[in-house]
């Protein structure tokens, strides 16, 4: 096993790269991008979002037929991840000290995609042209790449290297995540002296959510209420009301229709008080499936079978840069690269599950047989 998998891993784990932050992690993939002799340029995203850094794409010619493939993984973290390092367990697995997130999310994908295009000029391997993407943001909603040019890819087919789960899953299908904010407009009053020439604008807010249950209120579809913001003080009737939340659903129809029915919801309780309702909604990423019959599905599972690693095709309920990549024609796969309990202290990484994902997508870069396109 490569000693620079894990030096590569541990340097890039101890750069601080938040959402809209990821300078410093962009410079230092820059020069790795050099040293590969790749043809890289970084975008102005960063003007466009708020951020300091722009996405980075990277063009590596190949010697293979066929058109290029594309690999993602994203420059950025969740927080906790100011002075975050990574620790090498005796049995391979990789934690950060604890006090942080160790960063797998997605520097693992990183890491790997480095590794791979690594060793193929090394060892003089033959390979696909290929196509190397990596977004900023990705945390918030896919933002970097919601704002990518690209007219500027050649590749249909991508590898985005940004899933939990063992070496050799994958996602085919993710959901459309719609946020939404309603605020309900009451009337204050004085809650001692005079409740009742009031209208409690928190009491209309909790009869409507009461109404609508928590979790998956339907097979397919999350519904959830994150956050009520409200009330101006003890001896105040609140005039005002603010709930935040989000909807998702593998269909995107099913999300629409939903939201219409919380909407109906807020309304009628609002209308019963004399309250009234102001509500605006977002669809922050939209649903994609992706064939099992597509090129992009064969040709990972042909290269897990000449790893020998058992291919594991599903959806999944969380979002990444492909479904950004899909609403621009990009058929693509969101594969597992050794993140598990991302977005907590406990995540962890495993050195031998990198190895063998490099293996993999050393297969897949390497793969000339085109299936449907």
């Amino acid at each position: 096993m490569s000693n620079r998998l894990w030096n590569t891993f541990r340097e890039l784990c101890g750069i601080h790269s938040p959402s809209y932050r990821e300078r410093a992690f962009c410079d230092a993939l820059i020069k790795r991008l050099a040293d590969l002799n790749g043809n890289f340029f970084e975008d102005n995203a960063g003007s466009k979002i708020q951020g300091n850094c722009g996405n980075l794409y990277c063009y590596i010619p190949g010697s293979l037929n066929g058109p290029p493939l594309l690999f993602s993984a994203h420059l950025d973290t969740v927080e906790p991840a100011e002075g975050k390092k990574a620790v090498l367990h005796e049995n391979g697995c990789i934690s950060s000290a604890g006090n942080t997130i160790l960063g797998a999310d997605d520097v693992a994908g990183v890491t790997v995609i480095l590794e791979a295009v690594t060793r193929l000029k090394e060892q003089n391997i033959p390979h696909r042209s290929i196509e190397l993407l990596f977004p900023v943001a990705e945390e918030k909603y896919g933002a970097g790449s919601s704002v990518f040019d690209y007219s500027l890819l050649k590749a249909k087919e991508a590898y985005v290297l940004d899933l939990s789960g063992a070496i050799g899953e994958a996602a085919n299908a993710a959901p459309t995540i719609m946020s939404f904010e309603i605020k309900i407009h009451g009337k204050a009053a004085h809650a001692g002296f005079a409740p009742k020439s009031g209208v409690h604008a928190i009491a209309v807010a909790a009869r409507a959510i009461a109404s609508l249950p928590q979790g998956e209120p339907i097979p397919g579809l999350t519904f959830n209420i994150g956050q009520i913001i409200g009330g101006e003080s003890n001896n105040i009737v609140p005039s005002l009301c603010t709930v935040r939340g989000e909807i998702r659903s593998l269909i995107h129809g099913a999300v629409l229709s939903y939201w219409d029915k919380v909407r109906a919801i807020f309304d009628t309780e609002a209308a019963k008080a004399g309250a009234r309702t102001e509500a605006k909604n977002k669809v922050e990423l939209k649903a994609y499936e992706t064939p099992l019959d597509s090129s992009v599905v064969k040709r990972f599972i042909r290269a897990c079978e000449k790893t020998g690693i058992p291919p594991y095709i599903h959806s999944t309920f969380g979002g990444s840069d492909q479904n950004n990549f899909a609403l621009h024609g990009i058929t693509g796969l969101v594969i597992a690269c050794s993140m598990h309990e991302v977005h907590s202290l406990r995540e962890y990484s495993n050195l031998y599950e990198l190895e063998n994902c490099v293996r993999l997508v050393m297969r897949i870069m390497t793969d000339q047989e085109e299936g449907i396109q």
